[in-house]
């Protein structure tokens, strides 16, 4: 395909774009759909933004930041500012306040284009009074909305040529605060010309760009070589899996530009579903898998497409390539790729290069390497030890800029006496191809002379399954590493986790020469510091060594994590509105607790069988979240929960809404659920009654079960009977104290882990009335169960605590009790259980025949409950108020009632 661009400028490229007129140029997902902008829609809207700026003062090389998540409103703006002749000034959304604030006065800007999420934000950092916020995300109407502007703007604009700035760029910053790196006209069309004269992209493909727009990288390469080859971009509404997933099978993606990080976790992704498929199947795949890499990488035949057509199919019907940029893609991830059915592209560059300046193109095979330069562009290899292969790489080109602004002596220093761009990286020309080695000011110099490229060290722990990342450094002149543990590690607590890392480090480090062995090591919990692009900010590595080692173990916080320190893809999440709402929460709802996106729900917070009663009801009304039960079933860790948040839709409205729902409990439940709820047949009635017969005479004759207060039980119709639970026996104690025609109509709340765990227990928990409370389900359906056996007119037996009692203290109830109670005002009968904990307390597997006591209280009406109660909600107060009933049964003593 013809490039269609032979410009110098971004105002030519801008221009050239209406030879694609009524193509789409944007496609833009969105919660419940997608906006689709022609080309034409976004010149359109670029040429009247541009006209409105210029008729408000923004002249000819004034800056304007651009601070907001990609979007078709976010490349209106920018591509407006270039035809006004400014100067766009992309900033990362995510960037602190000391950032901010230090862009925004070194750019010196004039205007800020971002969102209203961020606009206080925003607004507190401005040091310019002059400068004015406008809002892409605003209404028409509103005041500092882009779509203020009038619909028929027009007006001559001035012209700019190759060497004016066009971009301002800040670097990520892995040395303290960012860099201005301006790119003119000439940098970045060249490189772009460069791409473009590769005939990547055909008039067919449709380009995936699941990147922010503040780098350089995507920029250039994910949005302004597809837009110069007439290619639409799709932007996905998150970077959760599903939406990735929707973006390539509705946007009919065939390529995607990201960084490493990105096809890590897609071929994660992979894997870990083919191991939840079971072991045939995934013994299959990896075979499959290593067949067609190794046909792929001995004779170049591609047969991954073929061989796994039902994952394409699955995955991304149309996907051929996938480009990745920014950092180094593991070569062992490039292969996978490859051996899976995908073109794999890669590239190298800097920022200060405008970005590329080496590529391999799909079907090179040549992972290890970063690629042959572009063809306008010079490279060499400066070295400084002559018997050494490697030296830093040094570039010349008309896409490398001319110095970082205000900073002379940076840009003094960042050059060769001959032009010679210093790019800080390691490397060797070999066959033409460029092969890095590290990181100039990250290579650690010992005392022997010995010079340690601390990124291979890392590699080679991280192999381990145990660790999930290493940052090596020099301490006292030897090498030393930060150890974060992956979060299966951690499981056993400090005493197994230590030996188990110390293991690893001994282990991984005897593969090693000598000279780049580990002297010692810390573990920490929290991620190593890195940029978005996932680069370690190795300037703060030493501070936090020092600090774990002062503390004399594994570091051990409290509270949330700051989200600065989160991994990229992991405060992508926070900037959605629901997942940043879901992270503000948790600290209430867990304040003791160290809150990380791998905190585990369930072996760190303790989030178990029913308490998801409590957890998803307090997730709605707190933050207006409605999880569906097959989203609980997915989450396990704290990044789960936020991603699910970010993918559900947002309840409508929460309260009143909340119990007309169940007051239609059938609706709730699907046709399987139902089914538990029907009479139980003939035999399972009579195997039933034997049950409960032989319960009744074990409770009596060997723990010598005793009752108060039977009589207090209705004798018909329905009720909800809420006992205290610290053992397995209390159930059995109830089923010996009820009277009989009671009991031959109760329903039972059962823990599905114990009492559907097989088919003979679903079997006697159908025989005696026993209804599902899964751990893997929603509130909703929870209550929806007890709701729909007290409209048959059934008693129901209720465990309000949510679990057995760890050390048989009444527990706090959880709050769905009260909203069952608040649905259907059936009378409430609290119960005590006494001696349960001594006979059989949980962990036990061996009953002490300790005597059993119960202890009936008089049935109290929900409205009751209510005025007898605390808290801020009506089914609050009756929690309350029940809770205090069953607590007051304890210490109360009377007469003994004998079983009928």
């Amino acid at each position: 395909m013809d490039p269609g661009f032979h410009g110098e400028t971004l105002q030519d490229l801008i221009r050239s774009l209406v030879a694609y007129e009524q193509r789409p140029a944007v496609v833009a997902f969105d919660r419940k759909g997608s906006r689709t902008w022609s080309f034409r829609d976004l010149l359109d809207a670029a040429t009247r933004l541009a006209a409105g700026l210029a008729a408000e003062g923004v002249a000819r090389g004034d800056h304007a930041i651009l601070c907001a998540p990609a979007s078709p409103e976010w490349i209106v703006a920018c591509f407006a500012l270039i035809e006004a002749g400014a100067v766009p000034v992309p900033v990362d959304t995510q960037a602190g306040e000391e950032e901010l604030r230090h862009i925004l006065r070194d750019s010196d800007a004039c205007r800020i284009f971002t969102v209203t999420s961020l606009a206080e934000r925003l607004t507190k950092a401005v040091t310019r009074p002059a400068c004015g916020l406008i809002l892409l995300d605003a209404d028409e109407g509103e005041e500092r909305s882009i779509r203020r502007y009038p619909i028929a703007a027009g007006g001559r604009f001035p012209a700019v040529d190759r060497d004016d700035p066009a971009v301002l760029f800040y670097t990520s910053g892995t040395t303290g605060l960012p860099k201005g790196v301006p790119l003119t006209h000439g940098n970045i069309t060249s490189n772009l010309r460069a791409l473009l004269n590769e005939h990547l992209l055909s008039a067919d493909d449709r380009l995936l760009l699941p990147l922010p727009l503040h780098h350089v990288y995507p920029f250039a390469v994910g949005l302004l070589t597809p837009l110069a080859s007439g290619v639409p971009v799709v932007l996905p509404h998150s970077l959760v899996g599903p939406q990735i997933l929707r973006s390539l099978t509705e946007g009919q993606v065939t390529v995607v530009v990201a960084v490493p990080r990105f096809y890590t976790a897609l071929v994660t992704a992979i894997e870990t579903r083919m191991q939840r498929s079971g072991r045939l199947v995934n013994g299959l795949f990896r075979l499959a898998r290593a067949l067609s890499t190794a046909l792929r990488r001995r004779f170049g035949w591609r047969v991954g497409r073929r061989l796994f057509a039902p994952l394409h199919r699955r995955f991304a019907p149309r996907l051929r390539m996938v480009a990745s940029g920014g950092a180094a893609l593991d070569p062992d991830v490039a292969w996978k790729l490859e051996g899976l059915g995908w073109q794999v592209a890669s590239g190298y560059g800097l920022t200060e290069t405008s970005p590329i300046l080496t590529f391999n193109l799909p079907g090179a095979r040549q992972f290890a390497s970063a690629g042959v330069p572009l063809p306008n562009i010079d490279l060499r290899i400066a070295k400084s030890d002559p018997a050494s292969p490697h030296g830093e790489v040094q570039a010349k080109g008309p896409s490398v800029f001319a110095g970082y602004r205000h900073l002379p002596d940076q840009t003094r220093d960042a050059f060769t006496e001959d032009g010679y761009f210093k790019t800080g990286d390691l490397g060797s020309l070999k066959d033409g191809a460029l092969y890095l080695s590290g990181r100039v000011s990250s290579m650690i110099v010992l005392p022997g002379g010995e010079n340690i490229n601390p990124e291979s060290v890392e590699a080679v722990l991280e192999h381990s399954e145990s660790i999930r990342e290493a940052g090596v450094l020099e301490e006292h002149h030897r090498l030393v590493a930060l150890v974060v543990p992956e979060a299966s590690a951690t499981r056993g607590g400090e005493w197994e986790l230590e030996p188990l890392i110390r293991r690893e480090v001994q282990r991984l480090s005897a593969t090693l020469p000598s000279h780049r062995r580990l002297g010692d090591y810390a573990i920490t919990l929290e991620p190593l510091p890195r940029t978005r692009l996932g680069k370690i900010r190795r300037h703060k590595l030493r501070e936090l060594y020092t600090q774990v080692k002062r503390q004399g173990g594994v570091v051990r916080q409290k509270g949330p994590m700051p989200v600065e320190q989160m991994a990229p893809e992991d405060r992508q999440v926070l900037e959605q509105p629901e997942g940043q709402r879901v992270w503000d929460w948790l600290p209430r709802r867990f304040p003791d607790a160290r809150l990380t996106p791998d905190t585990h729900l369930h072996l760190d917070l303790g989030v178990d069988s029913l308490e998801w009663l409590s957890l998803t009801l307090e997730l709605r009304e707190q933050t207006g979240l409605d999880l569906s039960d097959e989203a609980i079933g997915r989450i396990e860790t704290v990044r789960d929960l936020l991603r699910e948040a970010v993918e559900a839709r947002e309840a409508a409205g929460a309260g009143e809404d909340l119990l007309d729902r169940l007051r239609r409990p059938l609706e709730l439940l699907d046709e399987r659920q139902r089914r538990w709820l029907a009479p139980p047949g003939a035999m399972q009635r009579t195997f039933g009654a034997a049950l409960l017969s032989l319960a009744r005479l074990v409770m009596t004759r060997a723990f010598g079960l005793t009752m108060q207060g039977v009589q207090h039980v209705p004798r018909t119709g329905p009720c909800v009977l809420v006992p205290n639970h610290t053992s397995v026996l209390d159930p059995l104690a109830l089923i010996a104290a009820l009277p009989r025609p009671v009991l031959d109509h109760t329903y039972w709340s059962g823990w599905t882990g114990i009492m559907f765990r097989n088919a003979v227990m679903r079997f006697v928990s159908r025989a005696t009335r026993v209804v599902p409370i899964e751990q893997g389900r929603s509130a909703l359906t929870s209550l929806a169960f007890g709701a729909a056996i007290l409209d048959g007119g059934h008693p129901l037996v209720w465990f309000a605590e949510g679990g057995r009692s760890p050390d048989g203290r009444l527990k706090p109830f959880q709050p769905g009790v009260g909203l069952l109670l608040q649905a259907r005002p059936m009378p409430a009968v609290p119960v005590w259980i006494e001696g349960g904990y001594e006979a059989l307390p949980p962990g036990s597997r061996r009953p002490r025949f300790r005597p059993l006591r119960l202890r009936f209280g008089p049935p109290v009406a929900p409205p009751a409950l209510e005025r007898q109660g605390t808290g801020r909600r009506p089914h609050d107060r009756i929690t309350d108020a029940l809770h205090a009933h069953v607590a007051a049964l304890a210490s109360r003593s009377g007469s003994i009632d004998a079983p009928d």
